[in-house]
């Protein structure tokens, strides 16, 4: 019996199972349900719990230990690398561009450049003379030696021709013939015959390494290989799909028992949420909406409102006494400057070039005596 039904091309392609996976498969799977369930709300409870715990402590945790670091760490050496390093480093590339850079530009411009074209001057005078002694001096000396040493070379050709042909003559008639006649009537016969032999043996020895070999195959084969081929075939593999059924079983059961597990986890969650829900959730809610709301509606108008009020008028003039008190101020430094320094005179007034209302100039109107309508 299956705890969910699979569908109906599953159920045509399916091969047909025995009588064994259908005596093992309800007995196998009450007993993984009854494993897996605690296990399953015990891994359901965990993973709440994380959650729980990654939302409320570990990522504001995190948060606070990141901007711990940024404020230990990365700030410090920001600011030191933006107001110190860069800073010092552009005060010593000036320093550097002063005390290096435009002494060596003045050194190479006016003093090594000169140097350098009087060098070259001097370089172009010397090889002039060496080319001008090569041409004229040394090249007809080696013309001469060059065809000093063709005619002994020509000397020296036809004498060692003459004892290379004396030598070869003597060689062939001394080494040669001797050696091709006792290769061809002495060493060849006795290699012939070596050969010969060393075939013989080697077919004999061939013949009885195939003999011990043939043994050893047949010997090997009824000791071993017929045994193991009849244990394997007769016990190994009725046994082993045995296991495979069971182990199938099993695991198909592992997948079902999950399954149902989450299924009763999710029902047992929800029980116990609606269980806090209902014992502690909806009786404060109750008393925040029928008892704290009122009591703070009363607490806002009766109290705070009036208090705020108050402060308020309060502020309206203490600000009203301090600007009477600044203007008293003001008032009292501008008699004692009178007092001291006398009326001040008043600055002519200048007649404005632009107009002072809000017209405006056109092409039709002008603000000159002159053309003034």
């Amino acid at each position: 019996m299956d705890l969910e039904k699979p569908p109906a091309r599953q159920q045509q392609h399916q091969a047909p199972e025995g009588c064994l996976a259908i005596a093992i498969r309800v007995p196998v799977r009450i007993v993984v349900l009854v494993l897996v369930v605690p296990v399953r709300m015990a891994w359901d409870a965990l993973v709440v719990a994380g959650r729980f715990l990654n939302d409320t402590v570990l990522r504001p945790v995190g948060r606070a230990l990141l901007w711990l670091g940024r404020a230990v760490f990365v700030w410090p050496f920001v600011a030191l690398w933006r107001y110190v390093v860069v800073p010092v480093a552009k005060g010593l590339a000036w320093l550097g561009n002063v005390l290096l850079v435009i002494p060596l530009v003045w050194l190479y411009r006016y003093v090594l450049t000169p140097v350098g074209h009087a060098c070259a001057w001097v370089a172009r005078g010397i090889g002039a003379g060496l080319t001008w002694l090569y041409a004229r001096v040394l090249t007809p000396i080696g013309h001469a030696v060059l065809w000093v040493l063709k005619g002994l070379g020509a000397v020296l050709t036809a004498i060692g021709l003459g004892v290379f042909g004396a030598v070869a003559w003597l060689v062939r008639y001394l080494l040669v013939v001797p050696a091709l006649w006792l290769y061809e009537w002495v060493l060849t016969p006795v290699g012939h015959a070596v050969a010969w032999c060393a075939k013989g043996v080697a077919w004999l020895v061939s013949t009885v390494v195939t003999g011990i070999g043939i043994a050893l195959y047949w010997i090997v084969r009824v000791l071993l290989v017929l045994p193991a081929l009849g244990l394997y075939r007769w016990v190994l593999t009725p046994v082993g799909r045995m296991l495979a059924v069971v182990g199938r079983e099993i695991w198909d059961a592992l997948g079902h028992a999950w399954r149902i597990a989450g299924h009763i986890s999710l029902a047992v969650g929800r029980f116990l949420a609606n269980v806090f829900r209902w014992t502690f959730v909806e009786p404060v809610r109750w008393v925040y909406r029928t008892v704290l709301t009122p009591v703070g509606h009363v607490v806002r108008d009766a109290v705070l409102r009036p208090v705020a009020e108050a402060a308020r008028s309060v502020g309206r003039a203490t600000r009203q006494a301090l600007a009477s008190a600044r203007e008293s101020v003001r008032q009292a430094r501008a008699d004692f400057r009178r007092m001291l320094f006398g009326e001040s005179r008043e600055r002519e007034a200048v007649p404005a070039r632009e107009p002072r209302g809000r017209e405006t100039r056109t092409l039709g109107s002008s603000t000159t005596a002159l053309t003034k309508d």
